[in-house]
């Protein structure tokens, strides 16, 4: 492919990735790293390096739509994200002294775990009738909860959990931080998107910053996704208020285990 055909994609990936983060509250690395890895034949830390970068415009564009809607939980995304940046160094540093593979197959497990709690949560919600009750109030948008210290003080350990995933396997975070948030503080996934992806741009930064440094990151490539992603990311938030919960959860499931099967596959030399 030309460079111009290349950046063509790119923007496409980009408002892709973009849409989905906005909409499920990820930074979008679980699409990111395997695209990186397939389409621009980067090796995986130089991925997961590129992907970090790409991952902070675009959860910030994310996040600024979920607040102007309030669509989010600004304290409990502040407390994960403060959590997240103290321990995403940790993760980078980590993945520079582990083989290529591990971490392929530590970002394949981690989406793979998230994508199987959520699909799970998404066939106990309610069918039949009660389904097409919520499904007519989709448009509702539950008013955000007050939050404990004490919640705030988990909110920052699965920050701290997240983290260092997120800097080890060049994600973002979300797709720990969503589920956890779903199942500890039982907030709909109207509200956990939109705080996950606050948690997400602040805890992204400094692993950005680090991969930076050690000179991981392929910046073409970053620029050109994230000119995509930024306006897909807005849209993301616009779409929300519009999506019933138990969807929301099945598509979260799903777009994870394509993007766990394609790292599998690829790293097994399949693809």
């Amino acid at each position: 492919m030309d460079q111009l055909g290349m950046l063509a994609a790119s923007l496409a990936v980009g408002v892709v990735v973009g849409v989905l983060s906005g909409l499920l509250g990820i930074g979008g690395g679980t699409l990111l790293v395997p695209v990186f890895k397939l389409g621009y034949a980067l090796s995986p830390i130089m991925s997961t390096a590129t992907s970090l970068v790409t991952i902070i415009p675009t959860s910030i564009s994310g996040a600024v739509g979920h607040i102007r809607r309030k669509t989010c939980i600004p304290s409990l995304g502040v407390a994960a994200g403060i959590g997240g940046a103290l321990m995403s160094p940790v993760g980078v540093w980590l993945a520079t002294v582990s083989p290529d593979w591990m971490i392929m197959a530590g970002a394949a497990l981690c989406i793979a775990y998230s994508a199987i709690t959520m699909f799970t949560k998404a066939v106990k919600a309610p069918k039949g009738a009660a389904a097409a009750k919520a499904d007519e109030a989709a448009d509702e948008v539950p008013p955000a909860p007050r939050m404990t210290r004490v919640q705030l003080a988990q909110g920052l350990g699965i920050g701290l959990l997240a983290g260092v995933a997120s800097g080890y396997v060049g994600l973002g975070g979300g797709f720990i931080m969503v589920p956890l948030m779903v199942q500890l503080f039982h907030i709909p996934m109207k509200l956990t998107s939109g705080t996950s992806l606050i948690a997400v741009a602040l805890l992204a930064i400094p692993a950005a910053i680090t991969q930076a440094l050690y000179g991981n990151v392929m910046w073409m490539a970053a620029v050109a996704v994230a000119v995509g992603s930024i306006p897909g990311a807005l849209l993301g938030a616009r779409l929300i208020p519009r999506m019933p919960e138990r969807t929301l959860r099945f598509v979260f499931s799903g777009f994870l285990l394509v993007a766990a099967v394609l790292l599998v596959l690829n790293q097994t030399g399949v693809l």
